[in-house]
């Protein structure tokens, strides 16, 4: 016998294996920021240390995960490989530290579109905070394609938007019934009508939202379908900026109902009706298919899906208002 350790079976991993959590942090870090200078900044560490880590990585591993593109550093197959199992490693291994420290829990992070993000998720959250008092949340809001690509890079653990928006890293999940509806000012000349139909509709000037939106993206299809052609005035990446503007009269608009209800309640909206058949759609949760949701995420996408139920009277042609399961009716 030498004085060499036989490792095999002992489940230890080969010298050449032994890569670290900091290794992977930093990896994971470039390959969202796209350099190691940027990454640098995200992990705190200096610049010169997280190309070190990134070498030591590669080195361990044998084989590179970045093409170098002048000054940027994008993943190549062996990194996007990689990427999902290495993020998914440093979710758990927060999970385990914070079991133990008990200071606090591993973060919610979640992406939205706006009309979920302003509109829905609020008391969902607020109500989930009750059960995970120590777990912080980080909730981010974008149009429904800018929420893809934060679930498809691993900015964030779940995603939320509006529309059949897909992706092939992403699993999407139904979730909620919603219904778009034509609103104006309580002054507009068919603010009283009784019907508002194709040809009075497409002599309106009307305000949208901006390309990327779900929002955008249903209700051109759906104006395009019924009118042919429509004239845009105003194109606005926020739906509350949206509502004043078509609340001053200067144009109508295609909304979530979800958005509008509370206008439509006060009488600062008006929904026109239009007699065109109602435009109603999905909205969804998105994950990455590789994505191993920790405990606090997995309980959060519970949580949400128990609104479903509720949801699906808006089938029947009823839009119900969505809350949160046990959330007071004061809340919602």
């Amino acid at each position: 016998m030498t004085g060499k350790s036989d490792q095999s079976g002992s489940g230890a991993l080969p010298q050449r294996l032994r890569m670290n959590l900091r290794q992977l942090e930093v990896f994971v870090a470039t390959a969202r920021a796209g350099s190691t200078r940027s990454a640098a900044e995200r992990v705190a560490r200096s610049q010169s240390a997280a190309s070190a880590a990134i070498a030591d990585l590669e080195a361990t591993l044998g084989a590179l995960l970045f093409d170098r593109v002048r000054r940027r550093l994008l993943l190549n197959e062996n990194g996007r490989a990689l990427l999902p199992k290495a993020a998914s490693l440093l979710d758990h291994a927060a999970e385990l530290e914070h079991l133990f420290t008990g200071a606090h829990a591993a973060p919610l992070r979640v992406a939205a579109s706006l009309t979920i993000g302003e509109v829905l998720l609020p008391d969902l959250v607020a109500l989930w905070k009750q059960s995970h008092p120590l777990s912080p949340v980080h909730i981010s809001v974008a149009n429904s394609t800018g929420v893809i690509a934060a679930v498809a890079a691993f900015h964030v653990d779940v995603g939320f938007i509006e529309g059949p928006l897909t992706h092939p890293d992403l699993s999407v999940r139904p979730w909620l019934s919603d219904e778009l509806v034509v609103v104006a000012a309580p002054g507009h000349p068919l603010a009283r009508a009784r019907r508002a139909g194709a040809e009075r509709l497409r002599a309106l000037r009307w305000a949208v939202r901006e390309p990327g939106s779900g929002t955008r993206e249903a209700s051109d299809r759906w104006l395009l379908e019924h009118l042919g052609s429509f004239e845009i005035g105003f194109e606005l990446g926020s739906t509350e900026t949206l509502k004043r503007l078509v609340g001053t009269g200067a144009a109508v608009g295609c909304l979530s109902r979800h958005a509008v209800a509370s206008d439509l309640a006060a009488g600062t909206l008006v929904e026109l009706r239009t007699g065109l058949p109602p435009l109603r759609r999905r909205l969804a949760i998105v994950v990455h298919k590789d994505k191993q949701l920790g405990r606090g995420a997995a309980d959060f996408l519970q949580h949400c899906t128990a609104a479903m139920q509720e949801g699906r009277e808006g089938r029947e042609g009823r839009q119900p208002t969505i809350r949160a399961p046990g959330l007071p009716a004061s809340c919602a």
